[in-house]
C-alpha cells in the first residue's frame, strides 16, 4: 500500500542530482572581468588579438586571473575592480575606436559545470547595480513621420506620370491634394491606389477645387506603430552597444513601451543623452534663387524652408530631401584639413551613387547638410559644389567641438529612431547597495526558511523533519529551474522566494493533519497515511492551482518587477506540490512503509495473522509517538 515502484524513486533521484546540478554555479560568485567586442564588421576578435591584449596587459604589470576567447568576443578576469578599470583604460587606448571595451562580470563557475551547460542565474539591476530606464514612443511622431514620407513620395509619383496637380498640403493627420478638374484627379487617384495600398483615399469639392483625400488606414497605422517599436529597439541596442554595457537588457513592455537595463552604468546623463537623442541626417540644396531678406521679413517662397547655420547667419533651404541618414553605413569623429572636429561619413552603394549624382549635376551650387534633432532642426554646413564628388564619402564640419563630432558620429552611426522617444521612468542602483540587496534577500529567505523549521519539527516531529528535508528539496529544484531557464533574479523575485518558503509547508501541514484525522477516526496508522497523501491531494491541488492563476495573471498583465516576482512564484507553485506530494511521501514510504509491510507480511504467511497484530502494534506505536499521532484504539 505504502509503497513505491522503482522508477518513481529514480524520477525523485535524477530530478534532485539535476536541480542540484544547476544549483550549484549560483554558489561560486563573480569576478570583474573586461569584454572587448568587434564594433566594425572589419575588426575580428581572434588569437591575434588575444595575444595583443595579453601583451598590453603584461607591458602595464596588471595581472589577470584568466583569459579566454569565445563567441566572438575575448574575456579578461581581474582579482579586483580596481585593476578591471585601469585594464579597461588601458585596452581603450591601446585597441583605439574599433572595439568595444566594456565592463562586465563573470561567474566563477569549473569549467566542468560550464561544460554541462550549468550556469548562475542573471541577477536584475537591484541586485547587481546599473540603470533602469522606461521609455515611451511617440505615436504621434511616428505617424507625422510616416505622413512626411507619403507625402515625399506621393510628389515623385505624380511627377513620375506627369499629373498636374494644384497644391499639396498636410493637414489633420490628412493629405490634401488640390487638382483643377475631374480628369487629372482620377488618374491620381489609380496611380495612388495601385502604388499605396496604405493609403485610404476620399473625394471632395472645395473652393472650386477637386481635392483628393489621402489618410493613413487604421490597420497600417498599427503595423507602422509596431514597426516604429521594433526599429526603436534596435537603434536602441546599436546605442548601448556603442556605450560598452555588456549584457544589456532592452525589450518591449506593452504597445509602445520598451524597457532598458544598463547593468554596471552608473553615469545617469550620459545614459539619457545618449538614449533619448533622435538625431538623424538630410542633405538638400540651398535656396540662392530667392531673396533672403523677403523670407526673414515672413515672405518664405513655396517649396523652401528657412533656417540657421551654425553660426546664426540665416539661410534658405529647397525642402526636397536628396539623401537621407539611412544611406549612412559608418560615421566617425575626426578633423578636416584644417584640423577642425569634423564627422567622417561612408555610404552604401546606393547613397554613393545618389551623392555623386547629386554633385555631378550642382556643380557651382550650394549643399546643405542638416541635422535633425530631438525635432529641432539645423544647418550644420553649407558648402558650395566644386566637382563631381564619386566613392561616397561625406565630411560634415563646422563649429562642433570634438566631443560633440563623436556624439553625433555615434548617433549617425547607430541608426535614427523610427519615432521620437521620452524616458518616462528612471532608477539608479550602485554596486554597494546592489550587494547590500543581496544579503538581505539571501537572510530574508533563510531566517524564513529556519523559523519554519523550527515550527514544523517542533509540532510534528518525525514527520516534521521530512516536511522540513521536502522544503529543502523544494528550494534545491526552485533554484536550478531558475538557472536552467536562465531567468533574471530580481529583488521581488527574492521575495516570491521567500514566500515559496511558507507556502511549500501548507501541503505538508495539510497532509500530517489529514493523518492524524484518520488515526482518530480509528483506522490503521498504514491505511491513515495512505489516506492522508490521497485525499489530501485535492485540496492541496485546488489551493496551489488558485495561487497560480493569480501568478500567471501578474505575469500577463504586469511588467518589469511584477512579472519577475509573478514567474518566481509560478515555478515555485510547481515545485512545492511536486516536493510536498511526491518527494515527501516517497521519504515516508522509504521509512515507514516497508518495515510495517514486511513484519506483517511475514507473520501472516506463518499463518499467525494475530501474532502479526501482535509484534507490529509495538513497532507502530513508537512511529506514532514519535510523531505524535494518537496511538491505535485497543480492540478486545
Amino acid at each position: 500500500m505504502n509503497r513505491y515502484a522503482l522508477w518513481k524513486y529514480l524520477i525523485i533521484a535524477v530530478s534532485l542530482l539535476l536541480g542540484l546540478l544547476y544549483t550549484l554555479p549560483n554558489f561560486y560568485g563573480e569576478s570583474p572581468a573586461v569584454q572587448i567586442s568587434p564594433l566594425r564588421v572589419s575588426a575580428i576578435a581572434d588569437s591575434t588579438l588575444l595575444q595583443r591584449i595579453e601583451d598590453a596587459l603584461k607591458k602595464a604589470n596588471l595581472e589577470t586571473v584568466g583569459i579566454l576567447l569565445e563567441e566572438g568576443s575575448i574575456k579578461v578576469r581581474f582579482a579586483d575592480t580596481d585593476i578591471q578599470i585601469k585594464a579597461k583604460d588601458l585596452l581603450e587606448s591601446t585597441l583605439g575606436n574599433e572595439y568595444i571595451i566594456a565592463l562586465n562580470l563573470l561567474p566563477n563557475s569549473p569549467q566542468w559545470l560550464t561544460n554541462l551547460g550549468a550556469l548562475p542565474m542573471y541577477l536584475g539591476l537591484d541586485l547587481r547595480g546599473g540603470v533602469h530606464f522606461m521609455l515611451a514612443v511617440d505615436m504621434e511622431g511616428a505617424l507625422e513621420k510616416s505622413l512626411d514620407r507619403y507625402s515625399a513620395d506621393i510628389r515623385s509619383t505624380l511627377r513620375e506620370h506627369k499629373i498636374p496637380y494644384a497644391g499639396f498640403e498636410k493637414q489633420d493627420k490628412k493629405l490634401i491634394l488640390k487638382f483643377r478638374d475631374t480628369e487629372s484627379r482620377a488618374r491620381a487617384e489609380a496611380e495612388l491606389k495601385s502604388n499605396f495600398p496604405d493609403l485610404g483615399l476620399n473625394e471632395k469639392e472645395a473652393d472650386n477645387r477637386y481635392h483628393l483625400i489621402a489618410a493613413i488606414k487604421p490597420e497600417a497605422q498599427i503595423r507602422m506603430q509596431d514597426s516604429a517599436v521594433m526599429q526603436n529597439i534596435t537603434t536602441l541596442r546599436n546605442r548601448v552597444n556603442e556605450l560598452g554595457v555588456a549584457e544589456p537588457i532592452i525589450q518591449k513592455a506593452g504597445a509602445d513601451r520598451v524597457i532598458v537595463q544598463l547593468p554596471g552604468v552608473q553615469d545617469t546623463a550620459k545614459a539619457k543623452d545618449i538614449l533619448g537623442r533622435t538625431a538623424t541626417l538630410e542633405i538638400r540644396m540651398v535656396d540662392d534663387e530667392h531673396d533672403l531678406d523677403a523670407a526673414i521679413r515672413g515672405k518664405i517662397p513655396f517649396g523652401t524652408e528657412l533656417y540657421e547655420e551654425r553660426g546664426g547667419s540665416p539661410i534658405l533651404v529647397k525642402k526636397q530631401v536628396l539623401l537621407t541618414g539611412e544611406r549612412i553605413t559608418d560615421a566617425q569623429p575626426g578633423f578636416d584639413k584644417d584640423n577642425q572636429p569634423a564627422v567622417h561619413i561612408n555610404l552604401d552603394s546606393n547613397g554613393s551613387r545618389i551623392f555623386k549624382q547629386l554633385t555631378r549635376e550642382n556643380v557651382g551650387r550650394r549643399m546643405a547638410i542638416l541635422l535633425i534633432e530631438k525635432n529641432q532642426t539645423e544647418v550644420v554646413t553649407a558648402p558650395v559644389i566644386r566637382e563631381e564628388i564619386g566613392g561616397g564619402r561625406v565630411q560634415i564640419s563646422g563649429r562642433m567641438t570634438s566631443i560633440e563630432a563623436r556624439d553625433v558620429a555615434l548617433l549617425l552611426r547607430a541608426g535614427a529612431l523610427a519615432a521620437p522617444m521620452d524616458i518616462i521612468e528612471e532608477r539608479t542602483v550602485g554596486p554597494s547597495l546592489g550587494a547590500d540587496n543581496i544579503a538581505r534577500g539571501f537572510n530574508s529567505t533563510l531566517y524564513g526558511f529556519l523559523a519554519v523549521a523550527i515550527f514544523i519539527i517542533v509540532y510534528y516531529m518525525a514527520f516534521g523533519v521530512i516536511s522540513v528535508i521536502a522544503l529543502s528539496f523544494n528550494l534545491l529544484l526552485l533554484v536550478g529551474l531558475l538557472s536552467i531557464m536562465q531567468a533574471t533574479l530580481t529583488l521581488p523575485g527574492m521575495a516570491a522566494l521567500a514566500l515559496t518558503v511558507g507556502m511549500a509547508i501548507d501541503a505538508n501541514v495539510l497532509i500530517n493533519e489529514r493523518i492524524r484525522d484518520e488515526l482518530r477516526a480509528g483506522i490503521s496508522p498504514q491505511l491513515a497515511i495512505h489516506a492522508g497523501y490521497e485525499r489530501a491531494f485535492g485540496t492541496i491541488l485546488d489551493s496551489n492551482i488558485t495561487t497560480l492563476i493569480a501568478g500567471i495573471a501578474l505575469f500577463a498583465f504586469g511588467s518589469g518587477p511584477v512579472k519577475g516576482f509573478a514567474v518566481v512564484l509560478c515555478l515555485g507553485i510547481l515545485t512545492s506540490v511536486f516536493t510536498a506530494i511526491f518527494v515527501s511521501r516517497g521519504m515516508v514510504n522509504l521509512i515507514y512503509g516497508s518495515h510495517a509491510n514486511w513484519i506483517t507480511s511475514q507473520s501472516e504467511k506463518s499463518g499467525y495473522p494475530s501474532i502479526a497484530r501482535q509484534v507490529a502494534r509495538p513497532y507502530l506505536t513508537m512511529i506514532m509517538r514519535l510523531t505524535k499521532i494518537p496511538s491505535m484504539p485497543r480492540k478486545n
